[in-house]
């Protein structure tokens, strides 16, 4: 195991307390350079224990996660090696975001907040939106974002049933959009309803 992961198993109290050593211990380290990298982050191994009833159309539930402590970052495989690289992975897709975004590294060890991705598209369309959740999706209320997809809302390996759906409920045709965003899909939507 290297110097910054620790397996981890359940949640009490000893093991977030190790969990905090570890992340307090990476933060000190960190004030001795100015730029950070994967490994100077507190990382955590824990396992899950996967259900039949867990696994999905697309994919199943791996039983091994590996995580950075304090940041809402994680992945997943069937081995450590895999879900340590599925991490890798997520880490660097977040760190290319927040560079496009002019938003810095946090600092290892420390506490990262949430953040909700952006709704701005989805606010121009509220009431569209709104009625999309509860007569396509099905909820009676449901946060989305400019970020959230048709993928987000099922299981199954295509898009199909949301797709006819929409098709049904709006008489538009969203097949051609892949990234299945849902802020394109309502502003074709609301488009196409202008034009009648």
């Amino acid at each position: 195991m290297s110097q910054n992961a620790m397996t981890m198993k359940p949640n009490g109290p000893v093991h977030r307390i190790r969990r905090q050593a570890l992340a307090l211990w990476k933060r000190l380290l960190s004030y001795r350079k100015h730029t950070w990298e994967f490994e100077d982050y507190p990382i955590i191994f824990q396992g899950q224990d996967p259900e039949p009833a867990s696994s999905t159309a697309r994919g199943q539930v791996h039983p091994h996660v590996a995580r950075i402590v304090n940041w809402w970052l994680s992945g997943t495989g069937e081995t450590r090696a895999d879900a340590l690289a599925d991490l890798r992975s997520t880490f660097q897709n977040v760190c290319a975001a927040r560079s496009r975004d002019g938003k810095p590294l946090p600092r290892p060890g420390v506490e990262v907040p949430l953040e909700f991705a952006c709704r701005d598209r989805i606010e121009a369309v509220h009431e569209l939106a709104d009625d999309f959740i509860h007569r396509v999706l099905g909820f009676e209320w449901a946060f989305i974002s400019d970020e959230s997809s048709l993928w987000d809302f099922h299981t199954e390996t295509t898009n199909e049933a949301f797709v006819t759906k929409i098709r049904e409920v709006y008489c538009v045709d969203v097949t051609d959009l892949e990234s299945a965003h849902l802020c394109e899909i309502l502003e074709r939507i609301e488009h196409c309803q202008a034009q009648h």
